[in-house]
């Protein structure tokens, strides 16, 4: 079923993913568990609505910060299904799709999803 290397097919997401994901579930993250350390003050009509949330909502978003992980989590394991259905059977990629979609989430499933291995990309 794979031919032309198409059982080791992996692309990085772009680094806009990786720098927005990252800083934005570092943020929550932060919010969630630190919010001390944050400079609400400084962060305008954003930084206020963060802090009401972290006064009023605690506990909303303690459980919304375990539920984005979840779905990262699942994401994860639908790129592992992805991966089979599309014949790429290196499991070092497959390990690769995983990680990287558990920290992205859509963002590196998309490009596992839009891989067409009759249609290879010509560059």
């Amino acid at each position: 079923m794979c031919k032309n290397d198409g059982c080791r097919y992996f692309k990085r997401t772009s680094l806009f993913w990786i720098v927005a994901v990252t800083l934005g579930m570092g943020y929550f993250t932060c919010t969630v568990f630190v919010p001390e350390k944050i400079p609400f003050d400084h962060l305008g009509a954003f930084g206020s609505f963060c802090r009401y949330l972290v006064d009023n909502h605690a506990e909303i978003m303690y459980k919304g910060w375990w539920a984005a992980w979840a779905v990262h989590a699942f994401e994860a394991f639908i790129a592992l299904k992805v991966c089979s259905n599309k014949g790429i059977t290196d499991m070092t990629i497959c390990c690769l799709w995983f990680f990287q979609t558990f920290l992205f989430g859509f963002a590196s499933l998309g490009l596992l999803l839009k891989y067409d291995l009759a249609r290879p990309k010509k560059h």
